[in-house]
């Protein structure tokens, strides 16, 4: 399977592409603003992934300085 996400701020163009996926027999889903900040956080958590153990403490304090 593979993935594209596109954005545009073209309404014409949204409805075009959707459009054309649905001709094209491309399964198309419409990601609202929660989702996409919920695709972003979860790739931040995987990319920032150590498998190290961190204290929270510790952390929260240097994040405050």
């Amino acid at each position: 399977m593979q993935a594209a996400i596109l954005n545009t701020d073209s309404e014409f163009d949204f409805k075009l592409i959707l459009e054309m996926a649905k001709k094209l027999n491309v399964r198309a889903t419409i990601l609202n603003n929660e989702d996409i900040e919920d695709m972003g956080l979860s790739y931040a958590m995987k990319i920032g992934e150590t498998g190290e153990y961190i204290d929270v403490n510790e952390y929260l304090e240097e994040l405050t300085k």
